[in-house]
């Protein structure tokens, strides 16, 4: 089982950025990709940015240019970068992890209990 932790989120004025980190713990063999989707109330959960273990990303439209994943493969965490925040990048912010608890176990996907990001003047 593995364990995701988010911090970062609150409330900031549009234009400002914020980091989110996700720190994954547990029964990790590899983590093969992790990410960050949003849920914005009213809306279906969406992706934000994802990054694979070779380090391949991938981002939604909304926010190609204004926020940026990385990782530190080490600590198993990941951070979101958001720039020039918009009123609609309003949502809780949700930690995604795809991992293998061993080398021959299935694929297991896992969530974090999500972070509130509100961009609002």
């Amino acid at each position: 089982q593995v364990q995701l932790v988010e911090s970062g989120g609150g409330l900031v004025q549009p234009g400002r950025s914020l980091r989110l980190t996700c720190a994954a713990s547990g029964s990790i063999f590899i983590i093969t990709s992790m990410g960050w989707y949003r849920q914005a109330p009213g809306k279906q959960r969406e992706l934000v940015a994802a990054v694979t273990s070779g380090g391949t990303t991938n981002y939604a439209d909304s926010v190609k240019g204004r926020f940026t994943i990385s990782r530190d493969a080490a600590k198993n965490t990941i951070y979101l970068q958001m720039n020039s925040l918009k009123p609609e990048d309003t949502a809780v912010y949700y930690c995604n992890a795809e991992s293998k608890a061993g080398p021959y176990t299935p694929r297991e996907n896992s969530w974090g209990q999500g972070t509130q990001v509100t961009v609002s003047s």
